[in-house]
């Protein structure tokens, strides 16, 4: 049973099956393109959906439950997207993500209900504060980072007035202001009254919109060690705890090593692709973003998580390095500390979505039956 604002209990959160989700690839988008790159591609920005849509039903016979879809300057927009592929593909979800404050919430929620009816209900957002202070400017946001989750909070909390049903929606906050608010189209779900809300980041602010607004709280790998208190704490108060991280799954270790080494070394024959990551985080102010690029200096987190491409990829492409085996038992070291849900990638990124359902997943599953018998 689902906790008022979709919150589960405890017991809930660990005896669950784990649920996989992958990144949709854009138009144009080659394998291990970098930051730098894809803000300076043509193509990315094109809507592909013949590609895409074949993408989803591929995700579909894989396994993965949603495909997330990017918002960027530099990328089509998410909604649009989805209401589109989501005709092609009958099963696949979508988690869109979206920042407050370029959209104001009422119309927001109206647009993501209608939505919902077109595709079923089978969406959830990730909600982010926004991490490039350049990026939300050309948007037209000039607020600093502890200002832009503060605007979140408000944001939330009118959708959430929406979802709940419970009248007109009044709200008078700091940045918003809502006088009786209604909206006929309702979020459209045979599941949830409401979609599940992942929020992304590191620092204290994310982590307190969390445990307010969000249903899952999203944050890049480290080591289970390094995760393990945070994690607990979330999940002992109702809130699922997921991991976004890439994946290089091989027949052997060997081999899985070499690929992620030709990964780099193919990074490195691209010019700017490490100057425009080292440029970018300079300048964020994403506290999870400069954490993770921080550990590129540190190769081997454990055994199988690896840092090796983050200086030339991008924060998010710490990587889950190894056989199959040891891939899924990785999963299962997350999962023992708390973790249900995971956002991956991989390179190249069809190739290892669908080795991923074929050699990992099975195993990732029967290890969790074994440890439910």
């Amino acid at each position: 049973m689902t906790t008022n604002g979709g919150k589960r209990s405890k017991s809930e959160l660990y005896d669950k099956p784990l649920r996989f989700h992958w990144r949709l690839p854009y138009g144009g988008e080659t394998d291990g393109m970098a930051r730098a790159e894809q803000a300076m591609s043509s193509a990315i920005g094109q809507p592909d959906p013949v590609a895409q849509a074949d993408f989803c039903r591929r995700a579909e016979d894989c396994g993965i439950d949603s495909l997330l879809l990017d918002f960027g300057f530099a990328k089509p927009d998410p909604m649009l997207l989805a209401s589109i592929l989501g005709q092609f593909a009958k099963r696949i979800k979508f988690i869109l993500a979206y920042r407050s404050g370029l959209f104001a919430p009422t119309v927001f929620v109206q647009q993501l209900n209608t939505l919902s009816a077109l595709i079923e209900g089978r969406l959830s957002l990730n909600i982010v504060a926004g991490y490039s202070p350049a990026e939300q400017r050309a948007y037209g946001d000039y607020l600093a980072h502890d200002d832009r989750y503060e605007r979140t909070e408000e944001f939330l909390a009118i959708c959430r007035g929406f979802w709940n049903k419970n009248g007109n929606v009044d709200f008078e906050g700091k940045h918003y202001q809502v006088e009786k608010g209604t909206l006929k189209t309702p979020f459209v779900s045979r599941e949830r009254s409401s979609p599940e809300i992942f929020i992304g980041g590191g620092s204290p602010q994310a982590q307190k919109l969390a445990l307010k607004e969000g249903t899952c709280w999203m944050q890049l790998a480290d080591a289970p060690d390094k995760l393990r208190d945070a994690i607990q704490q979330m999940v002992g108060k109702g809130v699922e705890a997921g991991i976004r991280v890439s994946v290089i799954a091989r027949p052997t270790r060997d081999e899985a090593i070499r690929a992620a080494r030709a990964l780099v070394a193919s990074l490195n024959e691209r010019e700017g692709a490490s100057r425009g990551e080292s440029e970018f985080i300079r300048k964020t102010d994403s506290v999870s973003f400069k954490a993770a690029y921080e550990l590129g200096d540190t190769e081997w987190l454990t055994p199988y998580l690896w840092t090796g491409a983050i200086r030339a990829q991008g924060s998010t492409a710490i990587a889950l390095v190894g056989a199959a085996e040891e891939v899924a038992e990785a999963f299962l070291d997350y999962k023992r500390i708390g973790v249900s849900q995971f956002i991956l990638s991989g390179w190249p990124k069809l190739e290892e979505m669908v080795n991923f359902g074929r050699a990992v997943l099975p195993i990732v599953r029967e290890k969790e039956r074994h440890c439910n018998a």
